[in-house]
């Protein structure tokens, strides 16, 4: 009989930060795992959404299965808005990872979405990795929470910006972003079109209802990944980019559902059955990414379980690599 381990790892939030800071790892693993959306039979159900609004209160559940791992990832990531009126952060959440072999729960991770903001944040590097110009510069972030902060973080593993403009509709929190860029010049824009002026890459990181980038915004060169959209009535792109930009996505048939592509569709510029590129197929080189540095570039990324099952395996292999974590065994009989 074939000796198979039935423990379960336990590990907490203030460990998986020492296990997987947001660094360069990070950022391959992520990269490695949208590859593998477009050159590997990766399984990845439609996430399962559970709204529950008289506490402005959101759950998706993401998933996917992809062949290079021996295990995946299920995550649950709640979102409850009205939390810090209640003293709590909120998002938060935990992710099973179970063995792709026999189903077996290999590991139990109460990250309370940490892992989420890491992969969030990596995705963004990689979009501009791909399609944001080889010298840019300088980036407009708009939204000055946590992975405002992280995906700034992030875009200066890949792109050496030297300066910094950030918006945010709390003033406050914009000035507390800028004070905290302490190696890095940063301004506080008045408006959003203000922050993107002389911006090289723009990355949105907002939950708006309301599109805050329109064509107008625009000018050659620049590079946009909007990560905000990731729920059907998030909305941070007008209809009318989509005219003058290159556009590229994490998963199509994710974002003509609830993404920046689902309210292009609904405001009739963009055909439901339209195609486009895929991040993983541009890293692939099944497709082209930016052509020329005069050309504006939108990634739209929702999220995907991919990216969850790749965050949670490097998660796995430095715990089992550094023996941390509590270790349960199961009581598993045939």
């Amino acid at each position: 009989m074939t000796n198979i381990d039935k423990s379960t790892v336990l590990l907490g939030q203030a460990q998986l930060r020492q296990l997987v800071p947001l660094d360069l790892d990070a950022i391959e693993q992520i990269e490695a795992a949208f590859n593998s959306l477009a050159t590997e039979a990766v399984a990845m159900p439609p996430i399962l959404r559970l709204d529950i609004p008289e506490h402005a209160g959101e759950v998706d559940v993401k998933t996917a299965y992809l062949p290079r791992f021996s295990s995946f990832a299920i995550k649950v990531s709640p979102g409850f808005f009205n939390n810090p009126s209640l003293g709590l952060p909120s998002l938060n959440g935990l992710m099973l990872v179970l063995s792709a072999h026999t189903g077996l729960t290999e590991a139990v991770l109460l990250d309370n979405g940490y892992l989420t903001a890491v992969r969030t944040a990596a995705a963004g590097a990689v979009a501009a990795r791909w399609l944001a110009r080889d010298d840019a510069k300088r980036v407009a972030i708009i939204g000055a929470g946590e992975q405002a902060r992280l995906q700034l973080k992030a875009l200066r593993m890949v792109r050496p910006i030297e300066h910094v403009t950030v918006w945010a509709r709390d003033s406050a929190s914009a000035k507390r972003f800028a004070r905290d860029c302490e190696d890095l010049p940063c301004e506080v824009a008045d408006s959003v079109s203000q922050a993107l002026r002389h911006a090289d890459i723009a990355i949105t990181t907002t939950p708006s209802r309301e599109p805050l980038i329109h064509a107008r915004d625009l000018h050659p060169g620049l590079h946009i990944t909007a990560m905000g959209s990731d729920a059907e009535h998030k909305n941070e792109i007008a209809a009318d980019v989509f005219s003058r930009a290159r556009y590229v996505c994490d998963r199509l048939q994710q974002v003509r559902v609830l993404g920046e592509l689902h309210h292009a569709i609904e405001a009739g510029v963009i055909d439901a059955d339209a195609s486009f590129a895929e991040l993983g197929q541009v890293i692939a080189q099944q497709a082209p990414g930016r052509t020329n540095d005069d050309e504006v570039t939108l990634c739209d990324l929702t999220g995907t379980g991919a990216q969850d099952t790749a965050i949670a395996t490097l998660a796995i292999q430095r715990a089992r690599a550094s023996h941390a974590g509590t270790i349960f065994h199961n009581d598993v009989t045939a």
